[in-house]
């Protein structure tokens, strides 16, 4: 199903993040923090993906900006959310920021080689 791990990894990602929502109260902060959320962690696969349709080098970091940005976002979203004190949901809220900071930090890598290997263009 999956050409690529980190392909796989944004997926399963994307599908923690719902799972999480789902089980978060309803109210209208949470409403809007919550479609905010969903969003930015299933962009942060689509524009991964995008970015593997070999459309030229600098497409391929454009689109793996954007992913990074995204996952930003997600952490950002994941920390507005109210758990309303729950443990079980706070505990699952900061296992998904650390695996958010580490796609972010896996991002930043690709982009990084990226750059060096293009001489910074």
């Amino acid at each position: 199903m999956f050409e690529h791990p980190l392909e796989e990894r944004l997926f399963i990602f994307a599908k923690k993040v719902r799972n999480f929502c789902r089980n978060l109260k309803v109210d209208t902060g949470n409403i809007e923090d919550i479609k905010q959320l969903v969003r930015a962690s299933g962009s942060i696969g689509a524009n991964y993906i995008e970015a593997n349709e070999n459309t030229g080098k600098l497409d391929l970091k454009y689109r793996l900006k954007i992913s990074r940005k995204e996952c930003k976002e997600s952490i950002h979203f994941l920390g507005l959310v109210e758990t309303f004190g729950s443990t079980e949901l706070e505990n699952e809220r900061n296992i998904l920021i650390k695996a958010a900071n580490e796609i972010r930090k896996i991002l930043s890598a690709i982009i990084n080689k990226i750059t060096a290997n293009n001489n910074g263009k």
